[in-house]
């Protein structure tokens, strides 16, 4: 044995540390190829294999699951657990994706995840008593509220205004069904009216996915400013009220077909295009294609649902004690719509056309008010409902939160609110 002082001189100390060094990183190597892990299902020795069918035209639930190789008892239970416990009765193409996950890749699948939309999954697993379990798994969402304004320009439309901004399509449909039951986008769009949204993004990992809600709108109309803002009352339901807490929704829409231009408007006095002669023309007529969709402008009943010689194909549908609406000249009517029929309101009711006395395919729209009709452009509607007095001391307190939400914002595109 060498002595100490031997050992211990600078060469060998050298090459032990070197040679220290080099057995110390092999260890680790080993220790973290050994502890590495993969995903596993159901189990910490079998590595996960994984597969993802994006859902076609001309696939279904069986198609499917037939070629991942399970059987038809196996198929059955799974479309019976996926019904009664998940709501989900069809497969949407391309929107729907399920993924198939197995222990190995010759091992049959032991668990299915069903994806019906980025904040929501359906997952599938087979119990040790070969029995489906289905549980529903929703996905937080990072929500981001964000701020657009926007003016109107000379030959412009709400769309294009509001495209401008920087506001998205989705959004855009969504404040021009809020604002048609207040304004006539036809009539009450012009240059020098400014506009805004406040609305939300949603975010996952990082990444945006889709677009939320609309929280706010304020639009500078002919007959007033409109002002909107979402909120949830007591009973866990959700609606749009005005500043003071009244209902901004109102009963029935001012134009059934969103972007329909005016052809005619009411009057007491109109030359008949057909008959010759001057005559009061009882509603507004809407350019339309025929075969266009007619929405009902408000929820109510059905109480005429026939044919006459002056407006051809009509649908006309009773909303309260006070309010009547009248659509004429269809060129068909929707399926299952009968007299007595309870309608919602957007649910389509019946198809444009021009049968009766029409020079051209177009709805035309009656509000009858009290049995008197009346101009559905002036008309003043009422709203759907109003806030109870406890809910409207909190609807004033959310709406000052909103308030100073838009001042920060406004003016910085590029800023969000996280919430």
């Amino acid at each position: 044995m060498k002595k100490a002082k031997d050992i211990m001189t600078t060469k060998n100390l050298t090459r032990l540390v070197v040679s220290m060094a080099v057995l110390m990183t092999l260890l680790a190597a080993y220790v973290v190829a050994t502890n590495r892990r993969p995903a596993f299902i159901g189990g910490d020795a079998t590595p996960e294999c994984r597969s993802v069918v994006v859902v076609t035209s001309g696939d279904t639930l069986s198609k499917l699951l037939a070629d991942q190789g399970l059987g038809h008892n196996e198929i059955t239970a799974i479309a019976n657990v996926l019904k009664s416990d998940a709501g989900i009765a069809t497969l949407r193409a391309d929107n729907d994706k399920i993924e198939f996950l197995r222990d190995s890749d010759d091992s049959p699948v032991s668990k299915i995840v069903v994806i019906p939309s980025p904040w929501r999954q359906v997952e599938l697993t087979c119990g040790e008593d070969g029995a489906w379990k289905c549980n529903t798994v929703d996905i937080e969402r990072d929500v981001h509220v964000v701020y657009r304004t926007g003016e109107i320009l000379d030959g412009d439309s709400f769309y294009l205004a509001g495209s401008r901004a920087g506001i998205p399509a989705g959004i855009l449909a969504d404040v021009y069904d809020l604002l048609a039951f207040e304004m006539d986008f036809e009539r009450d769009v012009r240059a020098g009216q400014k506009f805004s949204v406040l609305y939300e993004e949603n975010f996952s990992g990082g990444e945006k996915v889709d677009n939320g809600r609309v929280i706010a709108i304020a639009f500078e109309a002919l007959r007033g400013d409109v002002k909107m803002y979402r909120f949830r009352k007591s009973d866990g339901t959700s609606g749009y009220y005005d500043e003071n807490g009244n209902g901004a929704i109102k009963s029935l829409k001012r134009t059934p077909i969103n972007n329909a231009k005016i052809t005619s408007n009411f009057s007491g006095g109109r030359k008949h295009p057909v008959l010759g002669y001057t005559r009061a023309h009882k509603g507004v007529d809407f350019r339309a294609a025929t075969g266009t969709p007619i929405p009902a402008a408000g929820a109510g009943r059905v109480v005429a649902r026939s044919y006459n010689r002056g407006h051809g194909n009509f649908v006309k549908i009773r909303h309260n004690k006070e309010f009547e609406t009248l659509y004429a000249h269809m060129s068909r009517f929707a399926k299952n719509v009968k007299v007595g029929t309870n309608v919602r309101q957007g649910q389509i009711i019946g198809y444009a056309g021009s049968t009766g006395l029409s020079t051209g395919p177009h709805l035309h729209y009656e509000i009858i008010r009290n049995g008197k009709h009346v101009n559905p452009m002036t008309v003043k509607l009422p709203a759907i409902s109003n806030l109870g007095t406890a809910d409207k001391k909190k609807f004033l307190e959310y709406r000052k939160v909103v308030d100073e939400a838009i001042q920060q914002l406004d003016g910085k595109p590029n800023l969000f609110i996280q919430m």
